[in-house]
C-alpha cells in the first residue's frame, strides 16, 4: 500500500491530540462566552496562554519532593500514550493500536490523574490538598462507573478493543440505535462531564474554593509545569471526546488508507466532531446550575444506573 509510512500515521495520532486540544478548549470557552452575551476570549487564546507560561519561571513550594515536579511530566506522557490505543485518525489498527484495550487506556488516564493528585498533595497547600482529596474521593466512584460503561459496550460489541468496537458500530446504523448502546453512550457522556470538570459537576476554571476539584490541584504550579498541567487537561478532554465519537457514536470519517489526503481529511473531521461535542457541552454549561459538592455522587450514580440498564436491556430486552 502506498502513502504515508505506518510509523508516520501512528505518530500523527498523539500529535493531532497534542496540537488540537487547546483549540477545542478555546472554542468551548468562546462559545460559552457568546451564549452569556460576552465577547469572551479568542479561540486561539489557550495557545497564547501556553506560550506565555512556558516563558515564565517555575517555582516549587518549600519541602516539596521531586514527585511534585515529576507529576505534570508523567501525566503528559500518559496523555500522549492513550491516542496510540484508540482510533483517532484511522479505521484500521496501527502497529501500537492493539498493545492495549480500552480498559488499558482508562487505566493510563487514571494513572495521570493519580500522579497529579499526588503532586498536589506534596505541596502542603490546603487548597491543593483539598482538590487532591476530593478528586480521589470522587474517582473511587467515577472510575468503576467508567469501567462498567466499557464492560457494557464490550458486551454489546463483543470486544473491548477500541478499533474493533468502532468497526462493530460502523457495520450498521442499527448498532448505534440499539437501546443498550445508547444507554452506555449516555453513561459515558455523563462521566466525561465529570472528568472534564464541567457543570453540573464543577464550574470550569472556577476560583471558588468550596467547589474546586480539578482546578485546585494545580494551585501551586507555575511556569512550564503549570503549562503542562493545563495542556494535559485539554488533551484529556479531547481524548475522552475522541473515545465518545470515534468508538461509541460516530466512528465515520476515519482514514481507511495511508494516503495523505485521507489522513488529513480524517484529522479535519475529528476536530469538527469534537467541536460539535464541545458546543453541546457549552450549552449544558450555560443551562444548568452547579450541583452541591456532595450531590456529585448522585450525578455519578445516574451514570452507573444507565450503564446497568444497558446491560439489563441487552440481556432481558434484546437490546
Amino acid at each position: 500500500m502506498s502513502g504515508l509510512p505506518l510509523a508516520a500515521v501512528q505518530a500523527l495520532q498523539p500529535l493531532t491530540v497534542l496540537v488540537a486540544a487547546p483549540g477545542v478548549s478555546g472554542f468551548i470557552a468562546t462559545a460559552e462566552a457568546r451564549m452569556q452575551g460576552r465577547r469572551g476570549p479568542r479561540v486561539l487564546q489557550p495557545y497564547y496562554d501556553l506560550a506565555k507560561l512556558f516563558r515564565k519561571e517555575s517555582l516549587a513550594p518549600v519541602g516539596a519532593s521531586a514527585v511534585f515536579l515529576a507529576a505534570p511530566v508523567l501525566a503528559m506522557v500518559c496523555y500522549l500514550t492513550v491516542p496510540l490505543l484508540i482510533p483517532v485518525l484511522t479505521s484500521y489498527g496501527l502497529p501500537l493500536g492493539y498493545m492495549g484495550d480500552i480498559l488499558g487506556g482508562g487505566i493510563i488516564l487514571s494513572l495521570a490523574s493519580f500522579a497529579v493528585a499526588v503532586g498536589a498533595a506534596e505541596t502542603g497547600s490546603p487548597y491543593a490538598q483539598l482538590g487532591s482529596s476530593r478528586s480521589k474521593t470522587f474517582a473511587a466512584i467515577t472510575e468503576p462507573v467508567m469501567l462498567f460503561v466499557v464492560f457494557a459496550v464490550a458486551l454489546v460489541t463483543g470486544t473491548d478493543l477500541p478499533y474493533a468496537m468502532a468497526a462493530t458500530v460502523r457495520s450498521g446504523a442499527n448498532q448505534i440505535l440499539r437501546p443498550s448502546h445508547l444507554l452506555a453512550a449516555a453513561a459515558l457522556f455523563l462521566v466525561i462531564l465529570y472528568e472534564t470538570g464541567r457543570i453540573p459537576v464543577e464550574a470550569h476554571h472556577s476560583t471558588n474554593e468550596f467547589g474546586m476539584i480539578e482546578e485546585a490541584r494545580s494551585f501551586e504550579y507555575s511556569g512550564p509545569y503549570f503549562a503542562l498541567l493545563t495542556w494535559g487537561s485539554a488533551m484529556k478532554q479531547l481524548i475522552l471526546y475522541t473515545i465518545l465519537i470515534n468508538v461509541f457514536l460516530a466512528p465515520w470519517g476515519l482514514s481507511s488508507t495511508r494516503d495523505a489526503s485521507d489522513v488529513v481529511l480524517a484529522l479535519v473531521l475529528l476536530v469538527a466532531k469534537a467541536l460539535v461535542i464541545g458546543l453541546v457541552v457549552a450549552v449544558i454549561d450555560n443551562s444548568f446550575a452547579k450541583l452541591r459538592l456532595f450531590k456529585i455522587t448522585e450525578f455519578v450514580a445516574a451514570a452507573f444506573l444507565l450503564a446497568v440498564l444497558a446491560v439489563f436491556t441487552l440481556y432481558l430486552g434484546g437490546g
